[in-house]
């Protein structure tokens, strides 16, 4: 879980170690492999009609920017712990909306950068409506945020728990 606060990114260490692999492996292996398709495909010949040739710079381009997002987190990044159980919204909590005060219709998510993002769970980050809306609520409290049409939408917050990843 992340949480941004002043340019410093703060990190579990479960996440930490999860972004450093992944980092590792796009500046290591990652670059052998696309290094490799860029030299097959060169080798087929015409480069301005060889697309294997476009789509393998491509990826590289690609892979070289998440490497340097990558780093860039990981420079400013401090680890820390799993926020209490208070039951207050913050980055790296699990909260439990009711849309309208409707308690059938909720939403469970984590509330983390978009690098933490996991199939596990939807993740919004503290900076996008929802998050920013719900972000130092407390159980029990509603959360208004701006919709995409610019009307105002109201959540009640159900839960919120550690996130421990």
């Amino acid at each position: 879980m992340t949480q941004t606060s002043d340019n410093v990114t703060w990190l579990t260490q479960a996440a930490y170690d999860q972004l450093k692999a992944e980092l590792d492996y796009l500046s290591g292996p990652a670059r052998t492999e696309i290094a490799t398709k860029i030299a097959a495909a060169r080798e087929e010949g015409d480069l301005r009609e060889n697309g294997g040739y476009h789509a393998a710079k491509e990826e590289q381009g690609k892979q070289e920017l998440r490497v340097r997002q990558l780093t860039q987190l990981l420079e400013k990044a401090k680890v820390g712990t799993a926020p209490a159980s208070d039951g207050v919204a913050a980055p790296g909590t699990l909260i439990t909306i009711a849309f309208d005060g409707d308690e059938d219709d909720t939403l469970e998510f984590l509330l983390a950068s978009r690098e933490y993002a996991s199939s596990d769970f939807e993740t919004y980050s503290p900076q996008s409506p929802l998050g920013s809306g719900v972000n130092g609520k407390k159980i029990g409290e509603d959360a208004q945020y701006e919709l995409p049409n610019g009307k105002q939408a109201t959540v009640k917050v159900l839960a919120v728990k550690p996130f421990n990843g």
